[in-house]
């Protein structure tokens, strides 16, 4: 069976508040896009993992495939194989996605199935993340990213082009060189009532100051997606990818900046 976990975008992420936990309280808007991983996964007498494309840091006992399966400790066992397309350190949610794809497909073929709550526990326990690939929607995301709320914005006829600097950001580090504070709008509202060309008045990512400093060119690569005419421009997530989305009309026009993907939203 082949599964196709596909990355998400951020708009908007604040960072409001740094929990005793360690975690860190947040709002966003995470969406859907159709750039995708592959997943091959086959019965087998013992698990198995390979990976290919692109260069993943963490070996096999430390993958976030070998923790879903530790998870649910199946008596079945599996050869998985893992093609790498979504940049990894990106902000992408790669490798979330990667575990709640595979999470479905454990608790849809193997004995004992979870209830949604149950699955959505044993997601949050892998990544704060990987709950909202569960359901795979745009959602406004609060609490430490396990608080899910359906919301509409209009990004019909809109595509996205994803520039990977090819420069991945630790999230740790991400992480420890944010300060927590309270946005001055509130992200839900801006993304309801206002249009998508006055996002940029009102709607930041807390961790844009940082990598910016960190990876030079991102300056750069963001002047040049305003130039080709986005309608907006931001950094995704805690990582190093930046993103414009653009009217269907500008297709034709663009001349893509190296190492960037066109993708669509996934209503």
């Amino acid at each position: 069976m082949f599964l196709y976990p596909n990355a998400k975008i951020n708009i908007g992420l604040n960072i409001i508040n740094k929990l005793k936990s360690g975690y860190h309280e947040i709002e966003s808007c995470f969406c859907p896009v159709s750039l995708h991983d592959i997943i091959e996964v086959n019965t087998s007498d013992k698990d198995h993992l390979t990976t290919s494309g692109i260069e993943i840091n963490s070996g096999v006992s430390d993958n976030i495939l070998t923790k879903c399966l530790k998870k649910f400790n199946s008596i079945n066992k599996f050869r998985i194989h893992l093609h790498k397309k979504i940049p990894v350190g990106s902000g992408l949610g790669g490798g979330s996605s990667d575990a709640a794809f595979f999470l479905n497909f454990l608790n849809n073929n193997t004995q004992g199935k979870l209830t949604d709550k149950q699955l959505f526990q044993v997601a949050n326990e892998i990544g704060s993340d990987c709950p909202f690939f569960l359901e795979n929607k745009k959602k406004y995301v609060t609490g430490t990213g396990n608080i899910l709320d359906e919301i509409k914005i209009d990004i019909k006829n809109k595509f996205i082009i994803i520039v990977d600097p090819e420069e991945p950001i630790n999230t740790v580090e991400a992480y420890s060189n944010v300060l927590p504070n309270k946005p001055k709008y509130d992200l839900r509202d801006v993304l309801f009532n206002e249009n998508i060309e006055n996002w940029s008045k009102y709607i930041k990512n807390d961790f844009e100051n940082f990598a910016f400093k960190k990876i030079k060119k991102l300056n750069k690569i963001k002047e040049l997606l305003i130039r080709l005419g986005a309608d907006f421009v931001s950094l995704s997530g805690s990582g190093s990818c930046i993103y414009g989305i653009f009217n269907t009309d500008y297709i034709n026009e663009i001349n893509f900046p190296k190492k960037s993907f066109k993708v669509k939203f996934i209503e």
